[in-house]
Order: structure tokens, then C-alpha cells, then sequence
């Protein structure tokens, strides 16, 4: 789906709530509205894109190529997103095929995804159909964290979530006092919390507008990380709870700030009112000592000159 940006001569024009609902898909994106999308992302506007129709329609045919990835390995590869680039070595998408056993998916399995580049990229996990293709089910976008872009899958039976950055992004903008307010509210809940023993298929979709995207996955069983896990769920709990806090103390702040507005406005009032009053009780005094040094004129001074 192509989707025009705006552009003025004196500055980029900001990009509505109806337009950052929709998705645009960069693989079929000229290359002036790719420089545009670009130029919005760069400035911190979040754009949303879409997965490439011709991947999701070859997934579904079962005949995309799918990689091992046994678990405790790493892959590395790179991605082009405009087909007629393509060399040979890098494409669009890069499936990945996760076996694991009963005693890997009791103990949980997370699949991490990273770029040293920055390069912005959508961790995908599919689904097998009965017709022996490969449905979409879940997808993460990167984030940059620190000095690489990185997401991922956590299936650890307990209820994870992730930090989505473009949740009220625009709102944030909007008002920069209540950008505080809103920094938790992108702690979203993670949609499957477990794997069966199997394979599973996961795939990297390149998400960079012009350069190619660089990656590395890697499929882990967290039964070594026993200790991690119980951070991760105590960490999360913490998140929850000041999310909440947060929440209640924005109220609070909002009735407080309503509060002193409104009595900053009567103090300016008032101070007007009271200058006002000084300035008519002076004129006042002043118009009733000139009358009095007259009267004493006519009746004083003049009978006696």
C-alpha cells in the first residue's frame, strides 16, 4: 500500500492519528515516497510498515526455503527489501526452522534477534496450515537498545511482555508534560506464552528503506538461565506496578495543575482588580484635594486680596 507524505517547503508537516493507523508496505514504494518515509522515521516519527504481500503469499504455498536453526546456534545474514536487487546471497525474508524437544519447550525457549548495524527488521513467527504452508501468526519490530536493534520471542509459560515505543507516540508529541505519564503505557502483553516439542518456524523480514538489513538469530532454552527468568518475571511486576502508579499520579497531578491554574488566574485578576481600585481611589483623592484647595481659595484668599 503506498501512502503519500506530506511535505511543506518550510518544514515537514506532522502525520495524523488516521494516517499512523495505517501500514505501508516499503517493497512497493517508489523511490520518492521511500526518501519521505525515511525522512518522517529519522525525525522521530513513528511509520508503521507491513509485511510484503509476495512473502506472506509464498509462506502460505509452502514454498519458501527454510533454514535449520538448532537451538544453542546463531545465524547470520542480510536482507535486501526491493526484489530487483537481489543477489543471490540475500533476500527479502529468512525463514528459519526451531526443532525442540518435550524437555526444551517444558523448560521454555526464547528466539532473539540482533543487528551491530541498526538495521530495522520484524521477527516473524509462523504457523503450520493443514495445507502444508505457513500462516502468520505473531511479529516483533526491533528497537534500538543501547548500540544495536534488537527483538524477540519469549516462550517461558508465564505471561511476557514487551515495550512498544510507538504507543501514543504521536499523543506523547502532542503534549509533552503528559509524554512522562506515557512512557510505561507501550508494555504490551506478548500473545503466546508457550511452544510444543516440534518445529517451529520463525523468519527475519528486513524492515531498513534503503540499505540492506543485517541481522543474527539465535534459538536458546533458558534452562540454563533459571536466574534470568525470575529477574525477567520480578523486573516485569515492577514495570506493572509503577505503570499503575504512574496512572494514579497523572490524575493526581492533572486535579493539582487544574488546581493552581485556576488560582494563578484569580491572583492575576485579583492583582488587576486591586491596581484598578488604587488607581480610582487616587484619582478620587486627588479630584477631592483640588476641590478643597479651590474652595478654600474662594472663601480665604480671595475676600481678603
Amino acid at each position: 500500500m503506498q501512502h503519500s507524505l506530506r511535505y511543506s517547503a518550510n518544514t515537514y508537516q506532522a502525520l495524523d492519528a488516521d494516517s499512523m493507523d495505517m501500514e505501508i508496505d516499503l517493497s512497493n514504494l517508489g523511490t520518492v515516497n521511500t526518501m519521505f518515509a525515511a525522512l518522517f522515521s529519522k525525525l522521530g516519527v513513528p511509520i508503521k510498515t507491513t509485511i510484503s504481500a509476495n512473502v506472506l503469499e509464498e509462506a502460505l504455498n509452502g514454498t519458501v526455503t527454510v533454514r535449520p536453526l538448532p537451538i544453542g546456534t546463531s545465524v547470520s545474514g542480510k536482507m535486501k527489501l526491493n526484489s530487483s536487487l537481489l543477489d543471490g546471497r540475500e533476500a527479502m525474508c529468512s525463514f528459519f526452522g526451531v526443532t525442540i524437544n518435550e524437555q526444551q519447550a517444558e523448560s521454555g525457549i526464547v528466539i532473539r534477534v540482533t543487528s551491530t548495524a541498526q538495521s530495522k527488521f520484524k521477527l516473524l513467527y509462523f504457523e503450520q496450515d493443514a495445507n502444508g504452508g505457513y500462516g502468520l501468526a505473531l511479529q516483533e519490530d526491533s528497537e534500538k537498545t543501547g548500540k544495536v536493534t534488537s527483538t524477540g520471542m519469549y516462550f517461558l509459560h508465564f505471561q511476557v511482555y514487551r515495550m512498544d515505543s510507538t504507543v501514543n507516540a504521536l499523543a506523547m508529541a502532542k503534549d509533552p508534560e503528559g509524554a512522562f505519564f506515557k512512557r510505561l503505557e507501550g508494555l504490551q502483553p506478548c500473545e503466546v506464552s508457550e511452544l510444543k516439542p516440534g518445529t517451529h518456524i520463525f523468519a527475519v523480514y528486513g524492515d531498513n528503506f534503503f540499505k540492506t538489513a543485517s541481522y543474527t538469530i539465535e534459538a536458546v532454552c533458558v534452562k540454563s538461565y533459571e536466574d534470568t527468568t525470575q529477574k525477567l518475571k520480578d523486573v516485569e511486576a515492577q514495570i506493572l506496578r509503577k505503570r499503575n502508579e504512574l496512572r494514579q499520579f497523572e490524575s493526581e497531578y492533572r486535579k493539582a495543575l487544574a488546581r493552581y491554574q485556576e488560582v494563578t488566574d484569580r491572583y492575576t485578576k485579583e492583582k488587576q482588580s486591586v491596581r484598578s481600585f488604587n488607581l480610582c481611589y487616587s484619582f478620587i483623592t486627588s479630584v477631592y484635594l483640588d476641590m478643597h484647595a479651590f474652595a478654600f481659595f474662594l472663601i480665604v484668599i480671595l475676600p481678603t486680596a
